[in-house]
């Protein structure tokens, strides 16, 4: 079934555990946390202390996506903070492979994800060390872009290496999803939805996500 995956970033910051309560309550699988360094992309969001203080507010599966330089720095304190899984991007520094070991060690999910611009091939070294692979349709960094086109084919090529291996994997797209480009994307073989800024502002969140887990039936 499709796992629908509200992102944090497109909240309400005052009131943080009560909008993990309102996605709870409206039907979402997962809360996507978004950390940026103001390095690997120009903007900083938060970092561990925000998610160890939402940990006890929420049941939600924390996906913690890392869009930072070094990864490798902080990765304990993500860890530890109660992160269910961390995903890292390929285009980040540092060994990637013995990263993601780490996290699968110390009892995380690791997850694998690649721009707009990085072609799948840059992925595939990482495909058998992975619990999820994150399809970026917009440039991280920003909320709000509309979905790019090319990820398409890569959820489709994902999909694929899903089907060939025999793995169980997530297949989650971020970035301009809503209603049209998320029906797509579970067409082309994703399972997991990220949105931000369209289900925060929809005024009957619970009927979105019911509606969206739907998608690829």
């Amino acid at each position: 079934m499709m796992k629908i995956a509200p992102s944090i970033l497109a909240a309400d910051f005052s009131r943080l555990g009560e909008e993990l309560n309102k996605i709870e309550a409206a039907g979402a699988d997962w809360a996507h946390l978004d950390i940026m360094d103001g390095v690997f992309v120009p903007n900083a969001t938060f970092g561990p202390p925000i998610i160890k203080a939402l940990r006890p507010v929420s049941k939600l599966i924390f996906d913690s996506h890392l869009m930072v330089k070094y990864p490798e720095t902080y990765l304990e304190e993500f860890i530890d903070a109660g992160s269910d899984m961390i995903t890292i991007h390929t285009e980040s520094k540092g060994n990637l492979k013995k990263i993601l070991e780490r996290i699968r060690d110390s009892g995380v999910s690791p997850g694998i994800s690649l721009n707009p611009g990085t072609p799948f091939s840059k992925i595939r070294r990482y495909l058998d060390h992975v619990d999820m692979v994150l399809i970026m349709s917009v440039q991280p960094g920003f909320g709000g872009q509309s979905f790019r086109e090319e990820a398409v084919e890569k959820i489709r090529l994902t999909a694929e290496y899903a089907r060939t291996s025999g793995r169980d994997i997530f297949i989650s797209v971020d970035g301009g999803i809503n209603r049209e480009t998320g029906r797509r994307c579970a067409e082309a073989g994703a399972n997991v939805l990220v949105a931000g800024t369209y289900l925060f502002r929809r005024d009957d969140m619970a009927s979105e996500i019911s509606l969206w887990k739907t998608f690829g039936k």
